[in-house]
This record gives structure tokens, sequence and C-alpha cells, in this order.
């Protein structure tokens, strides 16, 4: 037994190397109270760390504000300065093909926008990453990175918008309907070529070669019918300190994924609890509920982009030199009414994203059989997540459960399932 004079809490640490606190553990003859362990578990946190996590994630917020905000900014700027109608003649001066020259006007836009939160984009992602200690990145890596990331946006980004535009001009009246279809299938293919195609443009993906690790993983999978007969790796420790995995994929694409940083700063239990939790999206179906979900938010989505330029273009369509909602000079108003919708819905989007999040937990927990190793690992996600929000603001800024409600949740099943537990055998 250990006495930590900081947190007042007696633990005891498990052979593997966890913590567990006193009240977290099960002791003969005494009853388990899951509202004592959760809070026994938060107060091992040190002030100044809580501090800093909760700091960065409020953070957040006015980031995810300010943003829209200069989202918007540009927007006007774009449309009232004459820029937007400018980079439509001159794609038009560079091709006669009018998918060619949605393509052309797109990779002005893109670029230009991508300049123009540059400083803003260097604050949020670089400076403000390593003032919290989160990031592993030299400047240089960072924005090869960022430069990827923006020949990326042209390339996938220039075939999304050229189908989109397609649609309008094939079907002026009925392009919504039409276009939230198009939307649809592009959000399929992104989940189908992600793992295979776009990560390992940024990061390596190894085999898990470790067997201690990687058998118990794969037992679990098979265990909850997941047919899959390796584990991956990413090295994303290049780039931050944050801990991932996934199940990601569909079909010949599914892959076991997790990040080394799990891997090298996490025991045997988190890494299980943790993969438990992935495992918990793909067998309940979770990417094709989220495609439904997402299906319905496109289908709205369009028909309230479809109002607002409709709107748009009837007060200021003239004076912009709109000419029609086939024109890509208006692709500034799509722009802002998209930044417009998310901003309204997120509450809706984040709980249906928090939902599903929770479910993974009690997924993972009865698949994993890890309670404090998922306690454990919700005390990490706490680097860069609020630990013990309000309800109030969990509802609206959240797409996971908060880490105390996930700590709290472990504690419940910990409690239902005593008979698993001896005095001398501390899982």
């Amino acid at each position: 037994m250990l006495t930590d004079t900081g947190f007042f809490q007696l633990t005891t640490t498990t052979p593997q190397g966890m913590v567990i606190p006193l009240a977290a553990q099960v002791q003969p003859g005494k009853p388990f109270d899951p509202v004592a362990a959760t809070n026994a578990y938060l107060a091992t946190l040190p002030a100044d760390k809580r501090a800093a996590s909760d700091a960065y994630f409020e953070g957040g917020y006015w980031i995810g504000l300010w943003s829209s905000v200069i989202q918007i900014i540009i927007v006007i700027f774009l449309l009232r300065s004459g820029l937007s109608r400018a980079m439509r003649d001159r794609a038009e001066r560079w091709t006669r093909r009018k998918p060619l020259q949605t393509f052309a006007y797109w990779a002005q836009f893109i670029i230009i926008t991508t300049l123009l939160t540059f400083p803003f984009t260097v604050y949020t992602d670089y400076f403000r990453e390593h003032q919290y200690n989160l990031s592993n990145q030299t400047f240089s890596a960072w924005f090869g990175e960022q430069a990827k990331g923006l020949a990326l946006s042209v390339i996938i980004g220039g075939l999304v918008v050229m189908a989109l535009y397609g649609v309008v001009r094939r079907f002026p009246r009925t392009w919504h309907v039409w276009g939230a279809g198009v939307g649809v299938v592009f959000l399929v293919i992104g989940i189908l070529i992600g793992p295979v195609f776009i990560v390992p443009i940024f990061n390596k993906v190894t085999p898990l070669t470790d067997a201690r690790i990687r058998d118990p993983i794969l037992s679990m999978a098979r265990a909850n019918g997941i047919q899959a007969d390796n584990v991956f790796v990413i090295d994303a420790s290049k780039q931050s300190k944050r801990i991932s995995a996934n199940v990601s994929g569909i079909g010949n694409t599914m892959r076991i994924t997790l990040n080394d940083n799990l891997l090298n700063r996490s025991t045997p239990q988190e890494i299980q609890a943790v993969m438990g939790h992935e495992m918990g999206h793909y067998v309940l179906n979770h990417v094709y509920k989220g495609v439904t979900f997402f299906t319905i938010v496109i289908v709205v989505l369009f028909a309230f982009v479809k109002w607002a330029f409709a709107w748009a273009t009837a007060r200021w369509g003239e004076k912009w030199g709109i000419r029609d909602v086939g024109d890509t000079a208006g692709l500034p108003i799509v722009a802002g009414a998209l930044t417009i919708f998310f901003l309204l819905t997120g509450p809706v989007l984040v709980t249906f994203t928090r939902t599903a999040e929770a479910e993974a937990d009690m997924f993972g927990l009865n698949a994993s059989r890890q309670p404090d190793g998922f306690a454990h690992a919700a005390l990490q996600l706490s680097e860069y997540r609020k630990l013990d929000p309000g309800p109030v603001e969990e509802f609206i800024f959240f797409d996971h459960p908060s880490g105390r409600n996930r700590i709290y949740r472990s504690m419940v099943w910990k409690a239902e399932h005593l008979s698993d537990y001896t005095s001398s055998q501390i899982r």
C-alpha cells in the first residue's frame, strides 16, 4: 500500500503497474461504492494538470467560435471584393470545359482561404499544442503535413466539387436532392479508402509484433465476431502525445489499429479496455448507423444551403456578379451556409456521437472486463479533455462522455461484478 499525501488517497499498484486508489479496490466484507471509487480516481489527477486540461478544452470552445467567425468574414470578403468573381473568370480563361473550370476555381478558393486562415491555424494547431505540451512536431514537420493536407484538399475536394456542380447544372431545380445523394456516396467512399490510402500519407502503419499485446486483442476480436488476423500500429508519436485506437473501414478495408502512444504509455489492461471500446463501434454497427444519421444530416444540409443561396443571391447576387446557382463564383455562399449550419446543429451532432461512444464504452467493458484499465485510460484522455464538466456543458460541447462519467460507469460495472474479484486479485 502506498500513501500519497498530495491526494490523501491510499493506493495499490498491480503487478502490471496500474495504480488503483483504495476506494476503487474490492475488499472482502466491505461495500463497494462506485461514487467513492470515481471520486478517488479523479483525485489522483494533480491540480495543475487538471487546470491545464480544463483550460485547453475550454479554450477550444472559443477557438471553434472564432474559427466560424473568421470563415464568415473571409466569405464576405471574397464576395464583396469581387475576388470570387475574378477567380471564376480566370478559371474560364484557362479552360472551356465546365468541370475543369470548377476544379480550377476550387483550387484557387482552397489555396486563398488556406492562406488567409494560416496565421490562425499556426496558433491553434502548432503553438497552442506546444503550449500545452501535446505536440511532438517541429515547425518544419508540421508545415510539411499542412502542405500535404492542402494538396489532398485540392485534389479530393476538387473531385467532390466537380461532381456536385455537375449535378447542380444538370438539375437546377432539384439539385439539393441529387446533391445530397452524391454527398452520401462520397461519405461512404471516404470511410472505405481512409484507413488504406489516406492514413499512410501522414503516418507509417506497421503490423503489431508484440504477441503479449497483439494476441489478447485478437482473441477479444474473435470472441466478439470480428474476423481479423492482425493488429496494426500507427506512429502517431511523431505528431502528438495523444493516445488513440480504432477499428475502421468496411469489408476488406477493416483494420484494427492502435497508435504507438497507446502502446508505449499504457498498461496491457488499459490497451485491452481501449481496444474493447473500439471493437464496440464495429460490432454495434456504428459505421452504418453513422452513415444513416449523416445521410439525414446531409439531406437537411443541402436543403438549408439551397434556401441560403436563394436568399443571398436574391439580395446581393447581381452586385457580387453571381449568374445562377451553377456559377462557381457563388461557392463562398455555400461555404458560409455550411459554417452557419454546423454551428447551429453542433449540439445535435455531438450528442449523436457521444451516445455512440457511450454504447461503445459499455461494450468495451463487457468485452475486455477491465474497468480499472478503462478508468486509467479516461485519466490519460484528460490530458486534453475536460474531466468533470457540468451537464449543460457536456451536452453542448462533448462528442465523448466526460471522464467522470466514463470512470463512474466503469466503477458501476465493477460493482456489478464483485464476484470476479478477491482480496488477492485486483483487475
